[in-house]
């Protein structure tokens, strides 16, 4: 109905819309291909490779070859350099879009608006990036979703939305997570056609791409002991490259045997290199019990919530598949986790998400055409009978059945934010961080806190926003990150010291925070000129946005 779903993973990406018959598809790639490798190559300033041709030339043009971007999202000062041209971690990003909503019109579907998945652990900056991307590939982002929830509405989208029950028996599900760069754990309730996020925890800086690494050393120090006067491999872009490609080979391998050899071939000489699954485990044994560490942490956070047993273990996310994090979750955790199309389900569940929207976005139009709701109110405050009036009016005008729309109307999502929000304040005499918003609280959220000003006639304010960035909130600053830096101005003359001003922080479902301050005693907004860590400036984002336009894809 016009809104797809978009999986932009670290190591593959996806594209999904959903059928007549309201069951999500994935649009495959001209390749055939489900699933398309988050990788690119910058082959000259005027055009590009986009998924497995890039993969394949990183060994020959390791240089000029980008992969694992999403662990950049959000992050300022990184740019990539290739051919005298800088990129951005979404303009790079913007790219990977490109390729997707190209092969989706190949496909005869044209893609202007849709829901772009980010790890539910991803904070302010990564998710303002996801946007900026997909604003640089031209298409409108109608949502941000986090990953687990996607993956909770493909399983669980056939159980809440049954035609033949008017309730769906409660179930806890644990989203276990591990993608090719990052892992979220997360605690849903599926629960009359409604889906909510109890908690969640992660971190965007964990994932496969660890596995491999720790792989390709492995590997490479074999390699180095057979032919200590050879080179090492990974002093050298290219053998870098290869080697770890061979190290995300076996580790593949590995999935499926006991055993695997992997070929070194670096300077000349080359070994053969037996790999065992036994040695895999050993190897990444820390990086498995870091994810279990965090699921921990998610699994306490959902008790305080309500949430003291799990009824299902959902594992999502390319390197799920790996034995070992099936057997650590039963060993440590005394969980019985199950696959659940691990390469595909989030892109299915944005897909899901997309068309819920949509639905929402034509049902309130048609009743506010009518008259019969409120600019500004919920779709479902409007009288029964005017509902089922405009979803017949919805359905008939795109050829679906009406229960599937009034279906798709009543479920509900939620979620909570990631990351604890606050502000730098003085507190008996000392700098400290002040918080607001508090992790796993309930999105949407609008909370204000009262400040004073520091001196009589203050006539500018430095405001200091801050995210958490470890697993607990800190009154130290030092263990914030700094979020936005602003100034307000134009305070007038004539107050005391101590003169109130209020800060208010609004977040909507997105999970992208909205600062506004007011100044009680004067009776007046306050204009807040901040910075925030991921934005660019506008000169920057007029030049990244002809750049991303101007480049062609070209085959790989």
């Amino acid at each position: 109905m016009g809104v797809y779903g978009i999986d932009l993973g670290t190591t593959n990406s996806a594209i999904a819309t959903v059928d007549a018959g309201s069951r999500p598809r994935i649009i495959a790639g001209l390749d055939g291909s489900q699933t398309t490798p988050s990788v690119v190559l910058l082959a000259s300033a005027y055009d590009h490779v986009v998924g497995e041709g890039a993969r394949r030339q990183a060994r020959l043009d390791p240089d000029n070859v980008c992969a694992l971007v999403k662990r950049r999202m959000g992050d300022a000062d990184w740019r990539f350099v290739a051919h005298g041209q800088t990129w951005s971690a979404p303009a790079i990003s913007a790219l990977i879009l490109k390729s997707l909503i190209s092969d989706a019109a190949f496909s005869g579907e044209q893609v202007q608006r849709a829901v772009i998945t980010v790890p539910a652990y991803f904070g302010d900056d990564e998710r303002r990036a996801t946007i900026q991307a997909g604003s640089y590939a031209g298409i409108e982002v109608a949502g941000v979703l986090s990953e687990p929830i996607a993956a909770a509405l493909s399983y669980g989208f056939s159980k809440i939305t049954d035609a033949f029950s008017s309730s769906t028996p409660d179930e806890k599900v644990l989203v276990y997570d591990l993608g090719g760069g990052t892992f979220d754990a997360t605690v849903i309730e599926l629960a009359d056609r409604r889906i909510s996020v109890l908690a969640v925890d992660g971190d965007h800086q964990l994932g496969g791409a660890d596995w491999d690494e720790r792989i390709a050393l492995y590997l490479s120090q074999q390699f180095c002991a057979e032919h200590p006067d050879a080179e090492d491999p990974l002093d050298d872009s290219a053998g870098s490259q290869a080697l770890v490609l061979a190290a995300e080979r076996a580790k593949h391998e590995l999935s499926d045997s006991d055993s695997t050899s992997v070929i070194v071939a670096h300077d000349g000489v080359r070994s053969v290199i037996t790999l065992t699954r036994a040695q895999l485990e050993d190897l990444t044994g820390p990086l498995l019990k870091r994810t279990v560490e965090l699921t921990r942490s998610c699994l306490a956070a959902a008790r305080d919530r309500g949430a003291a047993n799990i009824d299902r273990v959902l594992l999502v996310g390319g390197s799920s598949r790996m034995p070992m994090v099936a057997n650590m979750i039963r060993d440590e955790l005394g969980l019985n986790p199950q696959l659940s199309d691990p390469d595909l389900a989030v892109a299915k569940g944005a897909a899901i998400y997309g068309d819920k929207l949509e639905v929402e976005r034509l049902v309130t139009a048609d009743l506010r055409t009518r008259g019969r709701l409120a600019d500004g109110a919920p779709v479902l405050s409007a009288s029964p009978t005017d509902v089922d009036e405009s979803c017949s009016r919805v359905a008939a005008a795109f050829g679906l059945p009406v229960s599937g729309v009034r279906r798709m109307l009543e479920i509900t999502v939620d979620t909570v934010v990631s990351r604890g929000f606050g502000v730098l304040a003085v507190r008996d005499g000392d700098l400290q961080a002040s918080w607001l918003v508090h992790r796993n609280q309930t999105l949407p959220i609008r909370v204000r806190r009262s400040f004073g000003t520091m001196r009589a006639d203050q006539d500018i304010i430095e405001l200091t926003v801050l995210e958490q960035a470890g697993q607990q909130e800190s009154s130290r600053p030092q263990d914030a990150k700094i979020l936005i830096e602003g100034t307000i101005r134009d305070i007038p003359h004539g107050h005391d010291e101590g003169s109130e001003v209020q800060v208010t922080f609004e977040m909507g479902f997105d999970g992208v925070l909205h600062v506004t301050a007011f100044h009680v005693d004067a009776g007046i907004p306050l204009r807040l000129s901040a910075k925030t860590g991921a934005t660019l400036s506008q000169s920057e984002v007029n030049r990244e946005l002809e750049q991303v336009h101007r480049s062609r894809r070209r085959d790989g």
